[in-house]
């Protein structure tokens, strides 16, 4: 019997009848001050400890549960919001997945997590990320396990983020996860969205003496322009530029929301305000005389000054695009059906910098997206290719010509699942660097040494 079965098999009834639950505590060793001052902060990270007290992490599969993590934060794929993907986790294998993400400042990012069966006993850990572009560190954002089965932030800069999907050991089960984007202030114009937004961020002004520092909103004059947060009026007043300008302090995500070139002001400072409020009236005043009637929108974070508001009033992401590629696919070997397809980052058309790989290479198919398969290589490495690329049907059938070892992986070094006697028939699933993925008769899935 493979060593890694055996290992699971004796791990898996410990890990039941001892404490890897969640809700478990360690077995019978009392707390230490140290342990009570130095809580875990996320349920990864209480579930790690866990492992670590119950002195799993000794175990193969406990080291390969923790070295998936850390390495999932290293080893990303990178996608496009809104995104939607639905993947496999088995429980002989130690699991977890990565997404890495570009946001705006003022998004609200959300993300959601379903499980198949939904009534699975199953915990599965998210975790929020943020990049920092400097000293490429991650910084903790947001966590959830499947308790809540979902969460949402807003970005406060400009960053790449990531998110990190990971189910406890010894479970198998198929997961769907949503990211998607959202506002985080309501629009300021009642009745209109962001296409009514006609000079945007950035645009010059005076001849290119200046730049615009937040963004028009075209409507008709006497159009209410309503509060974007609750919050309160730090000043209502009349300026060269802004014409008649009212501001509006949010609290809650230490900005401030500038009003400009109002027909009318309907507030008075001190006056608290919730969403929806009507703060005054769009027309064309101060230095926009002359122009059609539209709301001067302004966010500036406390520390930073102006920021582009768009993506804070920006309409949410519609529904991400559902896979095409039937579920049952998900956890099976496929093979490619052409050479030179490379195994992408990034489940896109853009030329690949990766090594291409040759045709007939089997893949095991990890999760899917519209259009594109997550797959595993056969040397571990993780990445998409076109769902069009692959085909599941056996490569060929034959015989063996003398007895093998059928093993777990294409590697002199790999352990035996069992061995083939001679003229055993078998599909062939794969070819890769000399080894063939091979099927018997009674479906078990190995690789065979070159002959």
């Amino acid at each position: 019997m493979d060593m890694r079965a055996l290992t699971t098999r004796r791990l898996s009834g410990w890990l039941f009848y001892c404490c890897l639950s969640i809700g478990l505590v360690s077995c019978g060793k009392q707390q230490t001050l140290q342990g009570i001052f130095s809580q875990p902060r996320t349920p990864h990270e209480a579930y790690a400890r866990k492992l670590r007290q119950a002195r799993l992490d000794q175990t193969a599969l406990g080291k390969d549960w923790l070295t998936a993590a850390d390495r999932a934060l290293r080893d990303s794929l990178v996608v496009s919001l809104p995104f939607k993907e639905t993947g496999i986790f088995r429980a002989d294998q130690a699991y977890a997945a990565s997404y890495r993400y570009a946001v705006r400042a003022g998004e609200k990012i959300s993300i959601t997590l379903t499980l198949q069966p939904a009534s699975a006993d199953v915990h599965v850990f998210l975790d929020a990320f943020e990049l920092d572009p400097d000293d490429r560190r991650l910084r903790p954002l947001a966590s959830a396990d499947t308790v809540a089965r979902s969460f949402s932030y807003v970005a406060e800069d400009d960053r790449q983020h990531l998110l990190r999907v990971q189910p406890e050991l010894l479970r198998s089960g198929r997961f769907t996860i949503r990211i998607q984007r959202a506002p985080s202030l309501a629009f300021p114009v009642q009745g209109k969205n962001d296409v009514a937004v006609g000079s945007f961020w950035g645009a010059e002004r005076d001849r290119g003496a200046r730049r615009h520092e937040g963004i028009d909103i075209f409507a008709k004059r006497g159009t209410p322009a309503v509060a974007a947060a609750p919050g309160m009026i730090t000043r209502v007043n009349e300026t060269p530029l802004g014409g008649l300008v009212v501001w509006l302090a949010d609290a809650q995500h230490g900005q401030h929301i500038y009003y400009a070139h109002l027909d009318k002001q309907l507030v008075q400072p001190g006056q608290l305000v919730k969403i929806g409020d009507t703060l005054g009236l769009v027309g064309n005043t101060g230095n926009a005389r002359g122009t059609k009637p539209h709301l001067h929108f302004g966010v500036y974070r406390s520390g930073r000054g102006a920021v582009d508001p768009y993506p804070f009033v920006r309409r949410p992401d519609a529904e991400p695009a559902a896979p095409r590629t039937a579920p049952e696919r998900l956890g099976q070997w496929v093979r490619l059906t052409a050479g030179n397809t490379a195994l992408r980052p990034v489940p896109t058309e853009a030329r690949a910098k990766q090594a291409a790989m040759p045709k007939n290479t089997p893949l095991l198919v990890v999760g899917a997206t519209a259009g594109w398969l997550r797959v595993q290589a056969p040397n571990g490495k993780l990445g998409y290719v076109p769902a069009k690329a692959v085909a599941t049907e056996a490569l060929r059938r034959e015989a063996l010509a003398t007895h093998a070892d059928l093993l777990t992986h294409p590697t002199p070094a790999a352990a035996p699942l069992d061995t083939l006697p001679a003229n055993t028939r078998v599909a062939v699933l794969g070819e890769w660097s000399g080894y063939r993925l091979v099927r018997n008769a009674a479906g078990q899935i190995g690789w065979v040494r070159p002959t």
